[in-house]
């Protein structure tokens, strides 16, 4: 199971963490980090199935691919702002890692106007004049 090598991964990456931040703290971050992206690298092929797979059913479903594909880059926004933020909290810098999250969700802000605009203009058109 991937699930079970990914816990593993992490489990001994932990360890060797806990033990290096006493003697090397730097050298901890740095393996941390390392960990982290060896584990977003593993799941970068799941991913990939999953975004074909959705790109499937929204042409099945004959989705506006523009409003398919916004939903998606707000989805990878969300979740590069969390890795960055959580690599940021890991070094001790909850400061710089609140700013990465509010970068981001302003960026999904941005990117959500236009599917709101179409939101509020097909209410608009169904409420009686």
């Amino acid at each position: 199971m991937d699930i079970i090598q990914v816990v593993g991964f992490a489990l001994v990456a932990t360890v060797l963490v806990l033990i290096l931040k006493e003697q090397v703290p730097m050298m901890a971050f740095l393996l941390s980090l390392f960990a982290g992206i060896v584990i977003f690298l593993f799941l970068i092929g799941k991913i990939s199935d999953v975004i074909d797979m959705l790109e499937q059913l929204a042409d099945r479903s004959k989705v506006n691919m523009v409003f398919f594909q916004t939903v998606l880059k707000i989805i990878g926004i969300a979740y590069i702002a969390e890795f960055g933020a959580q690599v940021v909290r890991d070094a001790g810098q909850e400061a710089i890692a609140s700013k990465i999250e509010l970068a981001g969700k302003v960026l999904i802000i941005v990117l959500a106007i236009p599917i709101i605009s179409v939101i509020v203009e097909t209410i608009m058109k169904l409420m009686p004049v």
